[in-house]
């Protein structure tokens, strides 16, 4: 039966919401700066209603110069990441019981890293040191003219040469990040020590760069007191069959670990395999020419 006006197929009105209820409002976080190789942020944001209660969030992008990812991007608590340099606008959103949403922009300005270079080629270097030992007796030497690393003989009896070298560092703070270290050493073609002609002799004349692992001092350095090398991030420079050959060595391990520990000792430098009638012979910062003293050059940023 049909009542009134009323048609039977006539579907259910749906219900509105009350005017009463009231938009909720959204707090996004504040505008943030960051800059690279930071590339993420942890913010939170929140939202009120009058009428009623925030049942949920959402995260979204609404500009940059390129795609964040967005992490928790339904909790209050989200992470954005995967910035480069620029501007991003990000949406803050809060609904209600009711169905209500609020929104609030907010801003993520992303700077690009500021990489700074430190270069080190100094002369009479205080911190190198020529550490070596002929027929059982101390033959250091803290002022010479080159750098060997060598086992040979001298008067037939056996000598064994190493090497310490120590840089400035105190300009990088202890928590910068290193981006690139490069150690030059350059070899020295007028020899003191090996055969005196080639700076490179030997089957296998590899090199082992460590971290010096204790304080020493000039004055009462010798070879029997030497300091120990740290095995950690310790670099092999490949053996060269080239009799003279300067080599550029990748210390960026070595260097952030000096930084960040705030205990710089420097390097040790020796052959691999101290065999007799080996050497690698470079030149020192108390060689005539300064061009081929020993280089530091470091990359880094700070945070």
């Amino acid at each position: 039966m049909i009542n009134g006006c009323q048609k039977k197929n006539d579907p259910t009105p749906t219900p509105t919401k009350s005017s009463k209820d009231s938009v909720p409002v959204a707090k996004a976080p504040k505008d943030t700066t960051i800059t690279l190789p930071l590339n993420s942020v942890t913010l939170t944001g929140s939202g009120t209603d009058a009428t009623g209660h925030i049942i949920g969030y959402l995260w979204s992008q609404v500009s940059g110069p390129s795609e964040a990812s967005i992490h928790n991007e339904s909790a209050a608590t989200a992470t954005l990441s995967g910035f480069v340099a620029g501007t991003y606008t990000f949406q803050f959103e809060v609904i209600d019981n009711n169905g209500l949403t609020g929104l609030a922009n907010f801003t993520v300005i992303v700077k690009p890293s500021q990489t700074l270079t430190l270069t080190l080629q100094p002369a009479n270097n205080p911190g190198e040191f020529c550490l070596g030992i002929w027929n059982g007796a101390d033959w250091s030497n803290g002022t010479s003219i080159e750098e060997p690393l060598s086992a040979w003989t001298k008067n037939s009896d056996p000598t064994v040469l190493r090497d310490l070298l120590k840089f400035d560092l105190s300009t990088i703070p202890a928590n910068a990040t290193i981006v690139k270290a490069d150690l030059q050493l350059y070899s020295n073609t007028i020899p003191l020590n090996g055969d005196l002609v080639h700076a490179n002799s030997g089957t296998d004349n590899s090199i082992l760069i460590q971290q010096v692992a204790t304080s020493w001092d000039p004055a009462t350095l010798n070879w029997f007191n030497q300091p120990t090398g740290l095995t950690a991030n310790q670099v092999i420079v490949p053996s060269t069959t080239q009799p003279f050959l300067n080599v550029d060595v990748d210390v960026k391990a070595l260097i952030a670990s000096m930084v960040s520990s705030g205990a710089n000792y420097g390097f040790k430098l020796q052959l691999k395999n101290e065999v007799e009638y080996t050497s690698r012979i470079f030149c020192s910062s108390y060689y005539s020419d300064a061009t081929r003293h020993p280089k530091l050059v470091v990359q880094y940023i700070k945070n």
